[in-house]
């Protein structure tokens, strides 16, 4: 079994959701005494290999939180060694494990980091607060100097050139996952993927990476295109308004018309909602209505 596998389907049965209903309690107090009993174990152990390479449960120390917009942290955790990288692979996400409040039960939650992953020393996580959020509330709340529980998860194994073109959708705080991989294929000199990016946000003060975005843009001519699409834009905005639709994707040169696209894959990640009408069922999502298939599509 892949590492960080058996914690997926409970991942995605809490992702999003404000209360925890009795059987997810139930897999999360024995997902809390595995990390427990895998921290425990690991804890003494010596070992010349990046922190996260292998599966195990660490706790590291907050160094830093900045606020970056009106609801998103920055929050830089310090690595045991300072000359080692975190042995993330691409698309990879770290399983957080807290106990906010005096809880008896951990809440978990995946974040996936959004700092260059062979920068060595630390590793960066972007929280969006959300009403009533347990872990995000909790993370929030952190001071330099405090202390929180990962373990890796593997998502998608990247295949440089793989793909001549990779469609990256997301909706808030999905974007994380997608700008981790698109970094990471644009800075690799062996991986000649073309990326677009089309990402949706409720306001223009939710996009909180537009500047590397930008800077992505701007360094990969040709190669990488990023598109916003704003539910509620402000006065004069230059983003798209609405969400996103098959006419968004079509105009962002998504379309499949005369056999374009077939070798395209398409990553969603985003609010229920979203991947709900993108993926649909049985044929009747946006993207199926476009002419991806089952095969291409991939959600995080």
């Amino acid at each position: 079994m892949p590492s960080g596998t058996q914690f997926r389907p409970f991942l995605r049965a809490t992702h999003g959701a404000s209360v925890m209903s009795a059987p997810v309690a139930i897999a999360a107090a024995v997902a809390g005494i595995g990390a427990c009993t895998w921290y425990l174990r690991s804890n003494g152990a010596n070992s010349d290999k990046p922190i996260f390479s292998s599966f195990g449960f660490h706790t590291l120390r907050l160094h830093s939180a900045e606020l970056v917009n009106h609801n998103v942290k920055k929050l830089r955790f310090e690595l045991p060694d300072a000359s080692k990288p975190s042995g993330l692979s691409l698309t990879s996400a770290l399983l957080t494990i807290s106990f906010p409040n005096g809880r008896w039960l951990p809440v978990l939650r995946p974040y996936t980091p959004t700092n260059d992953l062979n920068e060595p020393g630390y590793i960066e996580l972007m929280v969006k607060l959300y009403p009533n959020g347990k872990q995000s509330t909790h993370l929030h709340s952190l001071k330099p100097g405090d202390t929180l529980t990962f373990a890796p998860i593997k998502e998608l194994a990247w295949t440089p050139n793989k793909h001549p073109h990779v469609a990256l959708i997301a909706g808030g705080a999905g974007i994380t996952p997608m700008y981790q991989l698109a970094r990471g294929i644009l800075q690799n000199p062996d991986d000649r993927t073309r990326i677009t990016l089309v990402w949706g946000n409720n306001t223009d003060e939710d996009i909180f990476l537009k500047d590397e975005l930008a800077t992505l843009e701007r360094s990969y001519p040709g190669r990488f295109k990023a598109v916003h699409v704003v539910s509620n834009p402000a006065a004069g905005s230059l983003h798209l308004k609405g969400y996103i639709t098959r006419q968004v994707l079509e105009n962002a040169g998504l379309g499949t018309e005369g056999g374009k696209n077939r070798d395209v894959k398409v990553l969603v990640c985003g609010p229920p909602a979203m991947e709900k009408a993108l993926k649909g069922g049985r044929g009747t999502g946006v993207l199926a209505e476009l002419g991806y298939k089952p095969e291409q599509i991939y959600t995080f």
